[in-house]
């Protein structure tokens, strides 16, 4: 499988050399679907790019419920359960990485609790990971993996 997962990011990232963004101005309802595309282009790159490196996922936009929010992926990377946050920025001020606030930890840490009760996981070697990736118009993105990014459940 880590062949597959490999020739498909060569694919994936070759799409990707002209840039996860598109480079035109849009307002309102326009600008949101763009929003959408970008944050899907962005996420679909993140799973592959982990693939290649080796994660197996288990759920991907992982929601509860009731409460705000999700994990965009959940996989083993080797016998760890990772919660990855994917952030991509295609241009302004700041980190994609610097978005994931305090709030949004507590927020990932409560879902995080929930997946583990609800597939009866009591113990595990878990962690929480971020993926950000700068996306720029016209330019290859630029992916920085921060493993064990903040303490969890």
């Amino acid at each position: 499988m880590p062949v597959v997962s490999r020739a498909v990011f060569v694919l994936v990232d070759w799409a990707a050399r002209r840039g996860l963004a598109e480079d035109l101005p849009a307002h309102g309802a326009a600008a949101k679907q763009q929003a959408t595309r970008r944050g899907i282009r962005g996420e679909t790159y993140a799973y592959w790019y982990l693939r290649r490196h080796g994660y197996t996922f288990v759920a991907r936009n992982y929601q509860v419920p009731g409460l705000k929010g999700e994990i965009d992926l959940i996989g083993y990377d080797g016998p760890v359960l990772a919660f990855v946050e994917v952030k991509m920025r295609s241009g302004g001020p700041g980190l994609p990485e610097d978005a994931v606030t305090h709030e949004k930890r507590r927020i990932l840490s409560r879902i995080a609790r929930q997946f583990l009760a609800a597939r009866r996981i009591p113990e595990a070697p878990c962690r929480f990971d971020v993926l950000a990736i700068e996306a720029p118009p016209g330019r290859r993105p630029v992916v920085r993996l921060h493993k064990n990014a903040f303490a969890g459940p």
